[in-house]
């Protein structure tokens, strides 16, 4: 193994520890097994050359951990690697450590070329619980404006978020949104004030842009969607297939551009409407330029508003002061652009932690 390699194994280390924390152990030890594979000089390690300049900061920028992570499930959903797959759930209940990093190495000797290829394409992801703490987001802006809404999403991926308002939010005590018969159900352990779900809201458009959009009319794409989600988050992967459900019956509009041009262009205010520019965990690659770009168009957006024509940013992203605290919902409004931290969140959506505005 050559040294540089040290910094793709801490990583892989590090990524399987968050795992295991949010919940997915098994996924924690997909990302040993990688790990043990690389410092064995095993098919692995020619395969994680690509990343080996880089920092352990850079490899999480890059997410080289879930790319790898990606690409086994990948082959296991997509039948490719049956020995594999046997030690997944739900197949393997309880997994076998040595069995299961055995099969890891053997897909990646099987496969390589193919994992060259896979690893290439940076992770895309469509967390639909993240909908949990937007919905309430859009629902503020929808009380505070009194107007319809025109949602605007950047880095959306296949685009399941901008179908917000098509989901079920059941909360238990603390309250319900939503279409009662629709097939995604979204839920998360809520603290705090209760959400603003006495608030009824109607989208009158919804777009959003990505760099390289997931089409979910192509099954290899919904697979690879699919494929980023932690193998033991059996709710998760449920979830997104009522989303992928459900976007085939209302496509989102998802064209591909970059988030700075394309802000420029429709982040504008609308007379009639309130227009809110969204997006989750995002912001951090988009790099520093683009972040630049984008804020200037939003800003510029927010400064033409009027209250007949109002303008709203709403973000999901985490505290760059703090990478590990939970992630943080703001929300500014113009006129008057004025910032609200709404709540504390789970990178999953799986707690939130409401303040309101």
């Amino acid at each position: 193994m050559s040294e540089p390699l040290e910094t793709v194994i801490q990583a892989l280390r590090l990524q399987g520890g968050v795992c295991a924390e949010m919940g997915s152990p098994f996924s924690g030890l997909l990302a040993s097994a990688v790990a043990t594979d690389i410092a064995a000089g095993g098919a692995f390690a020619s395969l994680a050359e690509p990343w080996a300049d880089k920092g352990v900061r850079e490899q999480f920028a890059d997410a080289t951990p879930l790319r790898f992570l990606g690409g086994l499930h990948y082959l296991v959903l997509s039948g490719e690697a049956p020995e594999l797959a046997a030690e997944y759930p739900p197949t393997k209940t309880e997994a076998d450590p040595q069995r299961l990093a055995r099969c890891v190495a053997a897909a990646a000797r099987t496969h390589q070329d193919w994992f060259a290829e896979f690893l290439t394409s940076p992770p895309q992801t469509n967390e639909v619980n993240r909908s949990v703490c937007l919905a309430p987001g859009f629902l503020t802006v929808a009380r505070r404006a009194g107007l319809p809404l025109r949602c605007l999403e950047i880095g959306a991926s296949a685009g399941l978020n901008l179908n917000w308002d098509r989901y079920r939010y059941d909360l238990g005590e603390r309250g319900a949104w939503g279409d009662a018969a629709s097939p995604v159900v979204l839920g998360a352990e809520w603290d705090g004030a209760d959400p603003p779900f006495d608030v009824q809201a109607t989208v009158l458009e919804r777009r959003g842009c990505d760099q390289n959009p997931i089409g979910l009319a192509d099954p290899a794409q919904a697979l690879r969607l699919k494929a980023y989600v932690w193998p033991d988050q059996t709710e998760r992967l449920a979830r997104l297939d009522g989303a992928i459900a459900l976007a085939r019956l209302y496509p989102p509009d998802v064209q591909a551009a970059d988030a700075a041009a394309w802000t420029k262009e429709h982040a504008k205010s609308a007379d009639g409407a309130a227009s809110v520019l969204y997006h989750s965990v995002v912001w951090s690659y988009l790099g520093a330029q683009v972040q630049a770009d984008v804020t200037a168009a939003i800003i510029g957006a927010g400064e033409s508003a009027t209250m007949a024509a109002p303008f709203a940013w709403l973000r999901m992203e985490p505290n760059p002061a703090d990478l590990a605290a939970p992630m943080e919902l703001k929300l500014t409004f113009w006129p008057g652009g004025d910032e609200t931290l709404l709540a504390h969140v789970h990178p999953h959506g799986a707690k939130v932690s409401w303040m309101g505005g």
